[in-house]
């Protein structure tokens, strides 16, 4: 199969409402069952399960067996970051306008795979690019000896790995980068570790707490 039949073949499995809601609402990094993925797809758990089982073997969901449940999760970062930019290539339907779903809670802060997005992601990103901690081109970034310094002192030094360490990725609500790739994903952890951000309940919103809105202001310059 050639590069251009395989991209087809990926696009043609996004092209169907139901598997894009399925993948959509794996893009927090959760496992969820079929039935809750059924759920989300508004179809029956049989049609569910066909969906399940065409994207698990495209290589864009991962499943594992614990106990009665079988859970699935997005397979790689990679795909999380397929569906942030084609949610932001997509955009929003301008002859309907919405409110955006999850609300502005979601356009605010929520986590895209293992890493941030929304406003407040953007923000910290700008922070970084202009304090020259972060350097970011149009399909990569690096961190400057004093982002490195920063990142140790603030405790999100990212850890070794074989993932891409620092990269761009386009934020489907702002337009704009937020920051992926092990940098992203220290930043995220260190964040909720702090108690700054806390998670949604069925949503990949997060909140800002009463500390996080006093740290990001403090540490970031950031007032949400």
């Amino acid at each position: 199969m050639t590069d251009a039949s395989r991209m087809a073949a990926i696009a043609a499995l996004l092209g169907d409402p139901a598997r894009a809601n399925i993948l959509s609402a794996l893009m927090d990094g959760r496992a969820l069952t079929a039935k809750e993925l059924a759920f989300v797809a508004r179809v029956s758990p049989q049609t569910t399960s066909g969906h399940l089982a065409k994207l698990t073997e495209a290589g864009l969901l991962a499943g594992a067996r614990q106990g009665r449940h079988r859970y699935f999760r997005l397979a790689s970062p990679l795909v999380g970051q397929m569906m942030e930019a084609v949610m932001a290539v997509a955009g929003p339907d301008e002859r309907h306008a919405a409110p955006w779903r999850g609300g502005e809670a979601l356009r605010t802060a929520r986590t895209c795979y293992d890493h941030l997005a929304g406003r407040l992601a953007v923000g910290l990103a700008d922070t970084l690019i202009a304090r020259g901690h972060v350097v970011l081109g149009a399909d990569g970034g690096e961190v400057t000896a004093a982002g490195r310094d920063f990142l140790r002192g603030f405790g999100a030094d990212p850890a070794d790995g074989r993932r891409v360490f620092c990269r761009p990725c386009l934020d489907w609500s702002e337009r704009r980068p937020h920051l992926a790739g092990r940098v992203g994903t220290a930043l995220a952890e260190r964040c909720f570790a702090l108690g700054w951000l806390e998670r949604h309940r069925d949503s990949r919103a997060v909140r800002i707490t009463e500390a996080g809105a006093t740290g990001f202001a403090e540490v970031f310059d950031l007032r949400m």
